[in-house]
């Protein structure tokens, strides 16, 4: 316990007090996010208030990940774990990715920043990287940080051939990535909903490690690597997301933009590959799953029907339209959040009382 609360203490001393430094820098240099303005084709939801607000907030947010995660092990003078490290390489990795994209939207003034081929791109080498390393780097109990196996709860009986398993992983990292990134459209809708993310994997991975098969061998312990060092992951993941919502809440005084909404669906799709809940992601990361098919069905039936199903995807703006007040949609899509977590955590812990 004590290590937890480090770590996400630390990130969030990092984030709260960091942050306003960050946003004095990005203002006093004039580096702000495009806003899309409406035109006579195209009706967006009305946005002036925000031109001006600066964006590239993630670093802020990863800066915070790296000192609650690091900063804890060398208070404990404890080694980082195989699955420590490919957590944060996937949050690396990603938030590179995305500052390439925030560069182009900032420097250059595009709102559209980098091409989808090239995001696509970049995500993948990052995921498949990620992916060849899980399953290498055995423990003592010849545990890899992830394994071939389809999870739910826990792994399947379906295990994976190697390259469908890099395909798997590679959908699972570009699903949940695009799915925070497309939420990140509201001030701290997408922050918000990641910090629940990993509140939830803190306690499913402290669970686990309190169940581990290598301490409490039983029918319905768990084979997964370094446990407790994913929940050390996921504290400082929360923490920084916990203080950095201080200053992205409504009205925002930064946007996260690209380098953190990347960062943070790398962490929980980290989370979910190693701490074996795949299946489960889709409710744990609930709000960014519902994003992303009122995207694919408003981008669906307009290709086949000519006919939009909302006035504007993603389904946050569609709200937007019909006149709702930003802050009313935030916290509402909040609370679906909680109770998509809340569903996930009751499916997990019954499937540890029944087998």
């Amino acid at each position: 316990m004590p290590l937890i609360m480090l770590s996400g203490g630390m990130a969030v001393l990092v984030t709260l007090f960091g942050t306003p430094l960050l946003i004095k820098l990005l203002n006093k240099r004039g580096y702000s996010q495009a806003i899309r303005q409406s035109t006579d084709d195209v009706q967006y939801p009305e946005h002036s208030a925000k031109v001006g607000t600066p964006s590239m907030g993630g670093v802020a947010i990863i800066v915070a990940i790296l000192v609650g995660y690091f900063g804890t092990h060398l208070v404990f003078w404890s080694v980082p774990s195989a699955s420590g490290m490919l957590a944060l390489w996937l949050v690396l990795g990603l938030a590179a990715v995305g500052l390439a994209d925030d560069y182009l939207k900032i420097f250059r003034q595009r709102s559209t920043g980098i091409r989808a081929r090239t995001k696509l791109i970049g995500q993948a080498v990052v995921a498949i990287t990620f992916a060849i390393a899980a399953v290498n780097f055995p423990d003592d109990n010849g545990l890899t940080p992830a394994s071939q196996a389809i999870s739910f709860v826990r792994d399947t009986s379906l295990v994976l051939p190697l390259g469908l398993f890099l395909i798997w992983v590679w959908l699972l990292v570009t699903a949940t990535t695009n799915g925070v990134n497309l939420t990140d459209g509201l001030d701290g809708l997408a922050v918000g909903a990641a910090l629940a993310s990993f509140a939830a994997y803190i306690v499913i991975t402290l669970w686990e490690f309190n169940q581990s098969c290598t301490t409490t061998a039983g029918r319905l312990c768990y084979e997964v690597r370094d446990p407790l060092d994913l929940t050390v992951f996921a504290s400082a993941c929360a923490g920084a997301c916990f203080g950095f919502l201080w200053w992205n809440t409504h009205p925002a005084k930064i946007f996260m933009g690209d380098t953190g909404s990347l960062a943070l669906g790398g962490g929980i799709v980290g989370l979910a590959v190693m701490s074996q809940t795949e299946i489960l992601l889709i409710l744990i990361g609930g709000l960014f799953f519902i994003i992303t098919v009122s995207v694919i069905l408003q981008v669906g039936s307009f290709k086949l029907t000519g006919k939009r199903i909302f006035r504007m995807a993603p389904l946050h703006h569609h709200f937007e339209l019909l006149g709702w007040p930003e802050i009313l949609i935030v916290v509402r899509f909040w609370i679906i959040q909680a109770l998509c977590i809340a569903v996930a955590l009751t499916i997990f812990f019954f499937g540890w009382v029944v087998p």
